[in-house]
């Protein structure tokens, strides 16, 4: 998923205002692949290669959240 967010927000014409980081299961582990948008603090889950370009062409480039792939963490630990 990080090279196609990556490559979609270069293809989308925000690199320089969208950094795409990589990093570990945030804590999610059981949740992932994991995407979180900030600001905003939206996270996404099982996201595929198809969620990835939703999340470019609706979020990033349009402002709205994709429904479909938003995580919404229960209460308590949720590792």
């Amino acid at each position: 998923m990080h090279s196609e967010l990556k490559h979609g927000v270069k293809d989308a014409g925000l690199k320089g205002t969208v950094r795409v980081n990589q990093a570990g299961c945030m804590n999610q582990c059981r949740n992932g692949p994991m995407v979180v948008v900030y600001p905003g603090d939206v996270w996404y889950h099982s996201v595929d290669v198809h969620g990835a370009k939703r999340i470019v062409r609706e979020h990033l480039m349009a402002g709205r959240i994709v429904e479909s792939y938003r995580y919404k963490a229960p209460p308590g630990d949720n590792k």
